[in-house]
């Protein structure tokens, strides 16, 4: 029955079914998954930080800003281009080589970013293998010459480009692939050629796959840490690194977290807004376009562009790696391997236990959304939003609630039984995996929604009228369904954990380290040839998923011969 409170019809039976446990549970998940931005975002008009804004206004600030905008315009133009034209060449064009080159390009995504910077420092130092041939080859000093400086603003360009174009290239290959078939063949009619073809109805009409790719290579540009601190090249990640522990203003931290947020939503509203009213549709029907057959020299072309970003966004490195892992580790030799097994265990622990329970609340999420109810999609979007924050703004955000709700325990501890337990949570792995969770949790439900999407809902409402409840079909029903797709979630989440970098600099426990923090701590110290081991390790684990995407292509690849 029906009861009028202050103008609204209050109806219990409504409510209850708008408020399931269920959603109630998704939309508490939800709400601690967010709490790190919230916990950013409450601290921007926090009073008390005048004398290190002074500071950073008087010194570092501009140039924090200058350097993050023209890192974004770099990359930006980058990976557009050498994602667009890659996908181009292997989804409307046929040579030689194309179907190796489908997947050999995604190879660069698993190289994290400072890896190749580290690798490629070396590699292009004074005394490194390049300028001392020419030295020896050409018989030149020091001043007869001159070399390009890797470590540079533009060094750091070209390289997050080399790394974050795979972005753009998945998803503009789709586009290519699935839309305007009928568009590009009537263009070819019309006696447009297919560079033409290409400027005018291609690009036009993967506009939005471009720009999404784009937008996840700057996220991910304006989250690094390890990149542009061994580079020197000042961001607001630096910034918010150097404002926690060299200034140890935590809110000016948080200040500085904020602002990269709203730096990295500017960028994203701004690119919708340059759109205007343009629509991107296609209405030629869903065929494919026929792939244009190069030969002769075209085919070369094709094969050397599809070849270049594969070789020095990975190949090289690699080797480059291998070199450095199999060379004399010299007198700590014995001791480095003991310590490689400490750091593999930790980062494998970590990665394990993040990789679990993101499948876990990805799969609760997911099924709590099925059933259409307002609360529970809510609380699957406000997920989403976390992979957007880069991770020293999740660890700031983390952080400063967790740290407060620490001292509460302690001293709550500390009252019932006189003894002081220390830092409960931020004191071991918890809040760390909390971070963890927060930043990386909407990979999983991404995967989980996919999966969960295949399975029809007659299944669960034949559940239903057998009488079982959630709970069980849950259980029964869609675990032993989305058994591949939970695999396939926790492999996701795994590899990020395993290269995140600054939540894991900024979070980690006293005296606990990681591949990825050793890797960056060796590096710093120009030890170049011991952090080569460990991140070798990164990289292999990093090709698991590349490994997963090259079967999706090929397995796409079989089903359109088949039709």
């Amino acid at each position: 029955m029906a009861v009028s409170r202050i103008g609204l019809n209050y109806n219990p039976a409504a409510v209850s079914r708008l408020i399931s446990p269920l959603a109630a549970v998704a939309f508490a998940l939800a709400f601690l998954v967010a709490l790190p931005v919230l916990a950013v975002g409450a601290n921007i008009f926090t009073g008390g930080t005048g004398e290190t804004w002074g500071h950073l206004m008087a010194t570092v600030l501009p140039e924090y800003v200058m350097n993050s905008v023209w890192l974004c315009l770099g990359v930006g133009i980058g990976v557009a281009a050498m994602g667009t034209g890659a996908a181009w060449l292997v989804a409307l064009n046929d040579f030689p080589g194309r179907r190796i080159a489908e997947w050999a390009l995604l190879l660069p995504m698993a190289m994290p970013a400072y890896v190749l910077a580290y690798t490629y420092t070396d590699f292009l130092q004074f005394v490194g293998p390049v300028q001392t041939s020419l030295r020896e080859t050409f018989g030149w000093s020091k001043a007869d010459y001159w070399f390009p400086d890797v470590r540079t603003l533009p060094g750091a360009i070209v390289l997050f480009s080399c790394v974050l174009y795979p972005y753009v290239y998945l998803l503009v290959r789709t586009a290519f692939l699935e839309r305007a078939g009928g568009m590009i063949e009537a263009a070819r009619a019309l006696g447009l050629t297919p560079w033409q073809g290409f400027w005018r109805v291609s690009i036009p009409l993967a506009r939005p796959a471009i720009a999404a790719g784009m937008a996840l290579a700057l996220m991910e540009t304006l989250a690094d840490y390890g990149t542009v601190a061994y580079f020197a090249v000042q961001t607001f990640t630096t910034g918010i690194y150097r404002a926690w522990f060299s200034l140890g203003d935590r809110v000016a931290a948080a200040q500085l977290a904020a602002g990269l947020l709203g730096f990295m939503s500017l960028l994203i509203v701004l690119e919708r807004m340059s759109r205007g009213r343009a629509r991107y549709h296609d209405t030629t029907g869903r065929r494919r376009a026929t792939r244009q057959v190069l030969s002769g020299w075209h085919a070369l072309l094709a094969q050397i562009g599809c070849a270049i970003p594969v070789v020095i966004g990975f190949l090289l490195p690699a080797g480059l790696l291998l070199r450095l892992a199999m060379g004399d580790p010299g007198e700590e030799g014995i001791g480095f391997a003991s310590r490689f097994l400490v750091l593999a265990r930790n980062s494998f622990t970590l990665a394990l236990v993040a990789a679990v329970l993101a499948a876990l609340l990805a799969l609760l999420l997911g099924f709590a959304a099925r059933d259409g109810k307002r609360l529970p999609r809510i609380a699957a979007r406000v997920v989403g939003l976390g992979y957007a924050v880069p991770g020293s703004v999740i660890a700031v955000g983390v952080l400063i609630p967790v740290t407060r709700l620490d001292h509460a325990l302690s001293g709550l501890w500390q009252q019932m039984t006189g003894v002081n337990p220390g830092l409960i949570l931020t004191g071991g792995i918890a809040a760390l995996v909390y971070a963890y969770l927060a930043r990386f949790l909407a990979i999983a439900l991404q995967t989980v929604e996919a999966g969960l999407s295949r399975i029809t809902p007659s299944m669960e409402a034949a559940a239903r009228s057998l009488g079982v409840g959630p709970a069980e079909t849950l259980r029964r029903v869609h675990l032993p369904l989305m058994r591949g797709s939970l695999l396939t979630a926790s492999l996701l989440v795994f590899v990020d954990v395993m290269k995140e970098l600054p939540a894991t600099l900024v979070m980690r426990p006293f005296n606990f380290d990681t591949l990825a923090t050793q890797t960056y701590t060796l590096a710093a110290d120009e030890r170049l040839a011991e952090a080569s081991t460990a991140a070798l390790a990164i990289v292999a684990v990093g090709l698991l998923p590349i490994i997963l995407l090259a079967r999706q292509i090929a397995a796409g690849r079989t089903e359109t011969a088949a039709c």
